[in-house]
This record gives C-alpha cells, structure tokens and sequence, in this order.
C-alpha cells in the first residue's frame, strides 16, 4: 500500500498529535498521506472527500467514526483500518501504541480483509405522504432500527420474511441487525452475538408488550419487510426509522421498510492483535471469570 486516507474524529484526537505522526510515519516511508476530518458521530457532517487511488483509509476514532467512515466510502471499495481512540470497541482493529508496526505490515501487504455485510433499506411511504426519493432510502453497517417517535405511544409492527408474515408486534419497535451490529443495540435488547463472517441478519423486538417476542435470526439473502400499523384503532402510528443512528425518516401507518443485503460490503484491515473473544471478554466485563 502507497496511498493513505487518514479520517480523524477530532474530538478523539482534539489536538491532531496521534494523527500528525501518523502522517510524518507514512511520508518518511516515501508514501502519500492524505488527511481529513470528521466532527461527530452526533452532529451533521460534511461527506468525506475521497481523492482517487486510495489504498487505504485509517480511522482515528471509536466504533462510531468508523461506521460513518464505512457509508461514506460504501461505494469505493476502499479498505479501512481502525485506531481506537476511546474505550475499548469492536472495530477498531488497533490501539495507538502498535501504529508503527501496522503501519509496516500495510506498507508491505502483510494483512487481510474481512467483508461485513450491510443492510440496504427502502422506505415506501403510504399515498397520504410521499417522499422525496432520495430521502426514502439509506444503509447500514450495523443497524436499521424502527421505533416509536418520541413520547408516542407503543407501535404496531407486521414483520415479514419473504412476504411471509413472522409477527404481528406491539412495543417499542424493532431492530433488524447485521452481524457487525449484533453487539451494539441489538445485543441491548437482548438479541444474540453473532460472529461477524456470518451470512445473517437478526430481528430483535425492542420491550415487547407481550412474553412471546423474541430474536430471529434470518438468511442475508432474505428480504425483511415492516409494516407499521395503527397504534390504535382510531390512533394514527408515529414512528422513526434511523439507519446506524445516523439518518432517520419519519414513518406513519402503513408505511413500508423493506431490507435486504447491500451490494455493498465494508471491508475491514485485520492484523489479528486482538482476537473477537478476548474483544468480548474485555467489552462484556468477563475478564478474571
């Protein structure tokens, strides 16, 4: 690899002092490092740009700043490598003190990929309300979640599989997981880990209001499809959809949200320093048991 795309979280990295000697390491090496910025993961920011013949870009962030990188270079196919600036995450595949040995196994090709998979969703909205198309539609590396709008009242939901109805649900909303995301919200609701190779995707009710609900995990090749219904009879639904948190769409009755696997994959650098298990052992406070 010659040509470096260096994205920092400066909130992360406030003073740019790990990412400035990033970008010397790089440059002494006779290598191209080109840097830019992201503000938040909670704030509206500009796309990242993407200069051409990038081999790789590297993340200075947590799991949050390396998601919104995976959606803004979803079409680029470009590999990502992630620093953890923050509490200890699941993306981010090293810690700042190995930087300089990561540094030269990219410089000499000595790594691996790792394809994760990504939802793609369709919002159909109902004849009362259409959309603009461009707003109607988004992706994700970890989640779409369906949900009441603020303090409304519980939602209902028809959840298909391939047009096969699964349930009729009343609760709080539903999330639809990739395996990447299984450790996120939907591990929160009680969803299940799911190694992240796996061709999958998960249903996870979000407080049903009933004792039957409970987490199904599906093929990547299936087509989900949600319903929102009347929370009542008399009582039209307000509900979200949010797309790794980030992009959200106002929903009503008998809006639809169909999800499928993307044609797209986020393609993570894998160096093996920390294996997915002692990842969890750490992140799930079971170190010591």
């Amino acid at each position: 690899m010659d040509r470096f795309l260096i994205i920092t979280n400066k909130e992360k990295d406030t003073d740019l002092l790990v990412t400035r000697k990033i970008v010397a390491y790089i440059e002494q090496a006779g290598k191209q490092a080109t840097l830019s910025s992201v503000s938040s993961v909670q704030e509206e920011s500009d796309p990242v740009t993407i200069p051409e013949d990038i081999d790789c870009a590297i993340v200075l962030g947590g799991d949050g700043t390396i998601i919104q990188t995976a959606n803004d270079l979803m079409t680029h196919n470009i590999p990502i490598l992630g620093v953890n600036m923050g509490t200890l995450g699941f993306l981010a595949e090293i810690e700042e003190h190995h930087v300089p040995e990561a540094l030269e196994r990219l410089f000499q090709d000595d790594y691996d990929i790792e394809n994760r998979i990504m939802i793609d969703g369709n919002v159909l909205h109902s004849s009362k309300h259409q959309p603009i198309p461009e707003q109607s539609k988004g992706y994700a590396l970890n989640d779409v979640v369906i949900a009441r709008k603020g303090f409304s009242r519980i939602i209902s939901l028809g959840i298909y599989v391939n047009d096969s109805l699964v349930d009729n649900f009343r609760g709080d909303g539903v999330i639809i997981s990739t395996p990447t995301g299984s450790t996120a919200y939907n591990l929160s609701a009680g969803g299940p880990i799911v190694m992240a190779q796996a061709s999958v995707m998960v249903i996870t009710p979000i407080c049903p209001h009933s004792l039957s609900p409970r987490s199904i995990v599906v093929s990547a090749e299936d087509t989900i499809k949600v319903v929102v219904g009347k929370s009542k009879k008399t009582q039209e639904a307000e509900a979200i959809v949010t797309f790794d948190g980030n992009k959200v769409i106002d929903l009503g009755t008998d809006d639809v949200i169909l999800m499928k696997k993307a044609k797209y994959n986020t393609r993570l650098i894998k160096l093996n320093y920390t294996g997915i298990y002692e990842i969890l052992r750490s992140k799930l406070g079971k170190d010591g048991d």
